[in-house]
């Protein structure tokens, strides 16, 4: 194992530990060392992300381990943030990004999100609780190519048929790629309520966003 895959691997220790400060002087030691700010976040804390996303869905990790996990995560991510760049060549594809009605969890929207900007997109994030004709109004007020939906509640779930159904009513429904994800959400639902694709986890929505906008 290389000193940076050993880093690598202490990082996803202390994210999943919710170490906040020892998350911090890892991030800072890899890009000192060179590393691409965009490989730790994926190879690095975003695995750690993952896994505890992973793990939540099982029963095997809760809200608690989830938050605290997550302090450490932005606690790196404030040190990586000033080193990543961004392609700035032509325009940037724009996303619109949030988590739907009735739901308040937004650690893997996050995750996406910051992923996604490290990928050269433009992310436009709505937050938490976002009603589905927020999403249309902000895709349509900036020129979004991609909206993405997220929920960990199955009861939150009518909401993305909600805005798929709004962006038909409006005509609208060609103009956009819509992507949902999420501990509920599966491919079936996805297809199920006319979206475009869904991703089981933060890097693969990134690979399917990517794909999608050649």
């Amino acid at each position: 194992m290389t000193d940076k895959d050993a880093l690598l691997e202490e990082l996803k220790s202390a994210v999943i530990d919710g170490d906040e400060d020892k998350a911090r002087h890892i991030c800072q030691q890899l890009v000192d060392s060179g590393i691409d700010p965009v490989v730790v976040i994926r190879q690095g804390m975003g695995l750690a992300m993952e896994r505890l996303g992973r793990d939540y869905e099982t029963g095997s990790c809760f809200i608690p381990e989830l938050l605290i996990a997550s302090d450490a995560f932005y606690a790196g991510l404030e040190v990586l943030r000033p080193y990543i760049k961004f392609d700035q060549a032509g325009d940037r594809a724009k996303v619109v990004i949030g988590v739907v009605q009735g739901d308040t969890h937004d650690i893997g929207k996050n995750l996406v999100k910051i992923m996604l900007e490290a990928a050269g997109f433009e992310v436009h994030d709505l937050g938490r609780d976002v009603p589905p004709l927020k999403f249309i109004e902000k895709a349509e007020e900036i020129g979004a190519k991609i909206i993405a939906m997220s929920t960990l509640m199955t009861t939150a779930m009518d909401s993305m048929q909600g805005l798929v159904d709004l962006l038909n009513e409006k005509g609208l429904r060609d103009k956009y790629i819509v992507l949902v994800g999420g501990g509920p959400v599966s491919k079936k639902f996805a297809d199920k309520i006319g979206a475009n694709d869904y991703g089981a986890s933060a890097s693969e929505a990134v690979r399917i966003v990517g794909k999608m906008v050649g």
